[in-house]
């Protein structure tokens, strides 16, 4: 530690920190992310040599005007014994959901989170979340409690459906199919993967094969386009160094300060779906000696922080290597790669966001 950064208030630990979230919370923080929570279909920006961004915003915003009125089946809007002795209403036909096919940062989420605050019920009466927490609040809540919490609802938007987990994929399946019998739109997006760009449907192919029975519910929209997390931007800035981290941990409120391998094995302690909760109350996440990440278990774990730290918009400034050389090249290629990809461009964002705690 430097003499300067002595006299600083000491910066937090996230290997010090170990929340407990209980499953009320994951179920009222399925809500856009606090990037996410301003966008609306206007503040996208469409690349105009993409037509394919500009008609998303089109059919998305159609389809927001179409979930109006009363939920499909009446769900939550009749008295108790109305429900008990009315005949069961007939399973909505024609499309009741979305699948945002395309490749990374191409604006997916932003359009979906607009999809989310465009339609017109109450906040209560939607839900938002990533694949991997649905597949989280099952765990917390139950199967059964699941469908019964999600069943009144109008809309269910699932950001980054995982469509390389054979197992939580069956199970989602299985969800969403309940939730459609029960009138609930769906809203889904997932990348397509690398190498697989202009390949016409790759994606959505898959997404519908995986999803079994409900291809007839999803309408593919393919959306085009560079990534625009690093369109027109300059390099991300290379790594600093171990004074230069420390230093700017401790000049910054609220920011922590953390070895990276201890902090990847720090992660192997604490479930991902509590990685939101660990980083509560961060301005700033500093990490000294950032090298390639070990095995893949790890590298996974690593993804879902990095998207928990990319929604609440938390910058990141790293020592060590830079982030695009996180994973292996044998992982680059392997099943997982797109989680990987989106990980470094999500990093190497939140990197450029970090610029400025380092003092010139």
């Amino acid at each position: 530690m430097t003499e300067a950064a002595s006299h600083e208030a000491a910066p937090v630990s996230l290997c010090a920190r170990e929340p407990h979230v209980p499953a009320d919370r994951l179920v009222a923080e399925m809500v856009p992310p606090p990037r996410f929570d301003s966008v609306r279909f206007d503040t996208y920006i469409p690349d105009p040599n993409q037509p394919s961004q500009i008609d998303a915003v089109k059919i998305l915003g159609g389809f927001a005007e179409g979930l109006g009125g009363a939920h499909a089946t009446g769900a939550g809007r009749r008295p108790v014994l109305g429900r008990l002795f009315a005949r069961k209403p007939a399973a909505p036909t024609g499309p009741r959901g979305v699948y945002l096919d395309g490749g990374y940062g191409v604006g997916k989420t932003h359009l979906l989170a607009s999809l989310w605050h465009a339609t017109p019920a109450e906040p209560a009466l939607k839900a938002f979340g990533t694949f991997v927490e649905l597949t989280n609040l099952v765990g917390a809540l139950g199967f059964q409690q699941t469908v019964k919490t999600l069943s009144g609802h109008r809309l269910l938007c699932i950001d980054e459906f995982e469509l390389d987990d054979p197992g939580d994929t069956v199970l989602v399946s299985s969800l969403l199919s309940r939730l459609v019998e029960s009138g609930v739109a769906l809203a889904a997006t997932s990348n397509t993967l690398p190498g697989k760009l202009g390949e016409g449907r790759f994606a959505a192919a898959d997404f519908l094969r995986e999803i079994q029975g409900l291809s007839a519910h999803f309408r593919p929209l393919r959306i085009d386009g560079e990534d625009y997390r690093h369109r027109g931007l300059p390099e991300a800035p290379a790594p600093y160094s171990d004074e230069q981290v420390t230093k700017a941990a401790y000049a910054t409120p609220g920011a922590s300060l953390d070895d990276f391998p201890h902090l990847l094995d720090h992660l192997a302690k604490v479930h991902p779906s509590r990685y939101g909760a660990l980083t509560d109350g961060l301005s700033a996440v500093c990490l000294t000696d950032v090298r390639p990440v070990p095995d893949q278990s790890t590298a996974l774990r690593l993804v879902v922080l990095a998207d928990r730290l990319y929604d609440r918009e938390v910058p990141v400034l790293a020592s060590g290597l830079p982030f695009d050389r996180l994973f292996s090249e044998e992982m680059l290629k392997g099943g997982y790669r797109k989680k990987y990809f989106r990980a470094i461009s999500r990093l190497t964002a939140l990197a450029r966001d970090a610029k400025g705690l380092v003092e010139q």
